[in-house]
């Protein structure tokens, strides 16, 4: 089972054997005699074949990833990891699948037994509860965030006491527990935090924003950049479309990314990663479960209505009530929501939630109530009965699905005197090469996505481009679907774990850009990372004693087999 990458490792790798093999030429006078083995040096035992066993091999493992085309990384990873995979006795078949419907399937479906996919580091996952609540047990219904299915009584009573903590640094011991004990049972291998690295044409716009996990496709850029022509348009290339505008149905970065910039929401979060007030103009906390909030006066809708305390009251619980469960976890602590009067909205918990600004009220979009209020069931909307009505700075022109779509400024937002771009064109490419192209020729003036690690030193060769490399405290990561045999044994999770070799997809794959994985709190978020939690490196050794120790064993034909076949 062999992809691009391994042809391309073998290749390498074969050159250094040849080189090895045959090495220069040499002068007679060079040649030096080699002394004769040490006699008393006793030569290593062979390694002990295991006992072959009789008995039902175990079924093929399904391994999902992206198309070559969308993510050439994950698509060649795949196929390393399966190789390696094989090596220990499984039978292993890579099922290259398109973006939107792998997500589907991993999310909405759960069919799959090991998927490989990403969280994107965007800057409201700082606080570790949205990738920690990626492992907790109430969040494995389909449409979860823990398609997995993992559940941990340990790990999920510290998950609901972390949220609760008023204390940073007894959080933070929670947090780092957390990490441990699922490092242990190993329900997700964090692959990798690849480096964003990304570019931008600096003789078309200035000003761009940086940030760590999102590089400069935030959404502060479009409030800081500057026009350097008569070109006011600013124009992303990305090579993926979203999976829905329907803000009660999209799950995937693509989709947020784009309408976040045309829904406001109550608080922002800075490139300083600080809450700032924005559909909000003032909140007070008279406990740790009361939230006061007092909206922004004088704010509209895109169709010219007047945004209400009545319709921050309904998005809250019209969330709620659909029970999306892309937003529950950010939203299940809520008892209540309620406007005593028309400037104020007043939201009470069950219980303290400490992130509450940061991560609640800085990622639901303020939904217009007299448009979505006749919906009974939002999930459902077919693609051209989705509103598009925000009251977000950028208004939404068009989406054209698979080729482009637009915005432009919103002239009655309160910051649209401040914004001095026009609006924003995205064009969609088939893969990242497209892009890469379209930023080559001038089409596009910056990328949405990661540059591939061989067009970085062609972009950097640029005068024209500017190339930015930003930390990432996102992961690519390898899901086991626990519900399914063999991956409810930890033990086989475990022993998958170790025929991984990061440091080689890392330094094939991505030319050196990364950092082997270990959890789903990030080293450069060094407040919550723990970096003592278990680790498995790459070693077959182990992963074998693993299994043994398990009681699998192995065919005539090298074929595992479970215990007591």
């Amino acid at each position: 089972m062999r992809g691009p990458a391994l042809a391309r490792l073998a290749t390498l790798l074969g050159l250094a054997l040849l080189l090895t093999a045959c090495p220069a030429e040499v002068d007679d006078d060079d040649v030096v005699e080699l002394d004769d083995p040490d006699p008393d040096v006793e030569e290593p035992e062979p390694e002990e074949e295991p006992e072959e066993v009789e008995g039902e091999p175990l079924p093929t493992i399904t391994l999902d990833t992206t198309t070559e085309g969308y993510d050439p990384i994950r698509y060649e990873g795949a196929f390393m990891i399966a190789e390696a995979w094989e090596e220990l006795g499984f039978e292993v078949e890579v099922e290259p699948t398109e973006f939107g419907t792998l997500l589907e399937r991993f999310y909405d479906e759960q069919d799959f037994q090991a998927t490989i996919l990403g969280w994107s580091g965007r800057v409201d996952r700082l606080d570790p509860h949205h990738f920690l609540g990626t492992l907790y047990g109430g969040h494995t219904d389909p449409g979860g965030n823990n398609p997995g299915g993992w559940v941990n009584d340990e790990f999920d009573e510290l998950f609901r006491q972390q949220r609760e903590e008023p204390e940073e640094d007894t959080r933070i011991e929670m947090v780092q527990e957390m990490q441990a004990i699922a490092a242990e049972e190993m329900p997700v291998n964090v692959l990798f935090y690849r480096d964003e690295v990304v570019a931008y044409n600096n003789e078309k716009f200035e000003g761009f924003v940086e940030m760590s996990g999102e590089a400069i496709y935030n959404e502060w850029t479009p409030y800081e950049v500057s026009p350097l022509t008569d070109d006011a348009m600013l124009t992303i290339g990305t090579p993926e479309e979203p999976d829905t505008i329907n803000p009660l149905d999209s799950t995937s970065v693509w989709g947020w990314k784009f309408m976040r910039m045309y829904y406001d929401k109550l608080v922002r979060l800075s490139p300083e990663v600080e809450p700032e007030m924005w559909a909000a103009e003032a909140i007070d906390t008279p406990d740790d479960t009361t939230y006061e909030v007092t909206l922004r006066d004088g704010m509209t809708f895109h169709d010219g209505e007047a945004v209400t305390v009545d319709d921050i009251v309904f998005t809250f619980e019209y969330y709620i009530d659909n029970e999306f469960g892309y937003f529950m976890p950010f939203l299940d602590m809520i008892e209540s929501v309620e406007a005593p009067d028309e400037s104020t909205v007043v939201f009470n918990l069950s219980e303290p939630f400490g992130p509450f600004i940061n991560v609640t009220l800085a990622q639901i979009p303020i939904l217009p109530e007299h448009i979505w209020g006749d919906i009974d069931n939002p999930a459902d909307l077919a693609p051209d009965e989705i509103p598009t009505v925000g009251s977000g700075p950028f208004q939404f022109d068009r989406f054209d699905a698979g080729e482009y779509k637009a915005m432009t400024v919103f002239a009655d937002h309160w910051t649209a005197g401040d914004i001095e771009i026009e609006g924003i064109d995205y064009n969609i490419y088939a893969d990242a090469e497209g892009v890469f192209t379209g930023l080559q020729t001038e089409e596009i003036d910056m990328t949405a996505w990661r540059l591939e690690p061989g067009q970085v030193p062609l972009a950097e060769d640029e005068d024209f481009l500017t190339v930015v490399n930003a930390p990432d405290f996102g992961y690519y990561h390898l899901t086991f679907n626990v519900r399914e045999e063999p991956f409810d044994d930890v033990a086989v999770r475990q022993a998958l774990s170790h025929a991984i070799d990061k440091d080689t997809i890392i330094d094939v794959l991505l030319d050196g850009r990364g950092e082997p994985g270990s959890s789903v709190v990030a080293p450069s978020n060094p407040t919550w990372h723990n970096p003592d939690i278990t680790r498995y490196d790459y070693d077959m050794d182990r992963a074998r004693e693993l299994l043994e120790e398990a009681g699998y064993g192995w065919d005539a034909d090298g074929r595992i087999v479970a215990p007591g076949s």
